[in-house]
């Protein structure tokens, strides 16, 4: 009989941690089904955005409107939190925090992309986009898209191109009309090889420096000028310290939307739709506010107290010519294959 009871618990336990294993797996199962693709129902998740430039630029208000499309869109389980005028860094400084997974999302220009993926360097040759409607073409079509790429092994995931503009020089020594006229002057420009050796041709003293630095150098006289777009140099209040600016549009500018490759990640596929589209529209939004503030500007700096020098076909021809052994020896070392898909890419816009 003590036999028999032994052995009818023994079965009774053995069915009975079968039953409740079989109902655990069940449900971890479920679980896991019921939440993929779609918006999780707890966690909220946050993203630090920040950009060098103040929260009076275009720039900004595009930020701005990702942040309310994207806490619309995810019923706020997504909350973005912006940082403008360089609060988190300098746009290298965010763009490594990106890296490490301790920012989300940063705007930068494409000069310091280039640190990061080299590649990026062909869109800061100078004289490349010969308007603002080619370069949208070229950036939102393949090519751009195909650069894109290029960051995901960086641990950076490019969602879409927004715009800084048609770069343009400001200084307090003298007019610039020709190329003749960069002699000597001490330009702060970014950090970029590219771009300090195109000055260097030009015959300037570029000189590197974080943004944030730039007014009190400019102050100080540590440097004669900079290189920005109209939009920039207003509301940055450069008018203050620079009595001289031109339309030398040497660089067409973009920005790049940027977020960490480990935040993405983590991110259900509902909400990288999300911050896909926000990004990408807000983006369009940004472009529209970007060009009508540019035209603005110019006019605005006149009255500041700047002269304002138009520079003639020919004089941005001469430029090219001293700056083009420059773009010649990044073209071999980007890859002259990749350099000329973005000059097929310009051809067939420019038509």
């Amino acid at each position: 009989m003590k036999k028999f009871l032994a052995l009818f618990l023994t079965v009774f336990m053995v069915f009975a941690l079968a039953a409740c294993g079989g109902g655990n797996e069940g449900a971890n199962e479920g679980e896991n089904n019921e939440g993929e693709g779609t918006a999780d129902t707890g966690e909220v998740k946050t993203i630090r955005a920040g950009i060098g430039l103040n929260d009076a630029h275009p720039q900004y208000k595009g930020l701005l409107r990702f942040k309310e499309i994207v806490e619309e869109k995810s019923n706020g389980q997504i909350v973005v939190e912006t940082y403008h005028s360089g609060q988190l860094g300098d746009d290298r400084t965010m763009t490594e925090a990106l890296q490490l997974g301790t920012q989300e999302v940063v705007i930068p220009s494409t000069a310091p992309l280039a640190n990061f993926v080299p590649e990026f360097s062909v869109f800061d040759f100078p004289f490349l986009f010969p308007s603002e409607e080619v370069a949208d073409e070229v950036l939102d079509g393949e090519v751009g898209q195909k650069f894109l790429g290029m960051l995901e092994p960086q641990n950076l995931v490019g969602l879409a191109y927004w715009e800084n503009g048609f770069r343009q020089v400001s200084n307090s020594k003298k007019a610039v009309a020709t190329a003749a006229d960069f002699k000597g002057l001490k330009l702060r420009t970014m950090e970029n090889d590219l771009h300090l050796e195109a000055f260097r041709a030009l015959g300037a003293n570029p000189t590197p420096m974080a943004f944030t630095e730039l007014f009190t150098a400019m102050q100080q006289g540590t440097v004669d000028g900079q290189e920005n777009p109209f939009a920039t140099i207003y509301l940055s209040k450069f008018y203050e310290v620079q009595d001289h600016v031109s339309n030398t549009n040497h660089i067409y500018s973009p920005f790049v939307f940027l977020m960490s490759k480990s935040f993405f990640d983590g991110l259900n596929d509902e909400q990288k739709q999300i911050v896909q589209d926000a990004a990408t529209e807000a983006g369009q939004y940004q472009r529209e506010l970007n060009r009508e503030a540019n035209a603005q500007y110019l006019a605005d700096l006149q009255e500041a107290g700047m002269t304002y020098t138009e520079i003639t076909p020919e004089a941005h021809a001469e430029m090219k010519a001293l700056v083009q052994p420059v773009i010649d020896k990044y073209a071999e070392r980007i890859g002259q294959e990749t350099v000329q898909e973005v000059y097929d890419a310009i051809e067939a816009a420019s038509k």
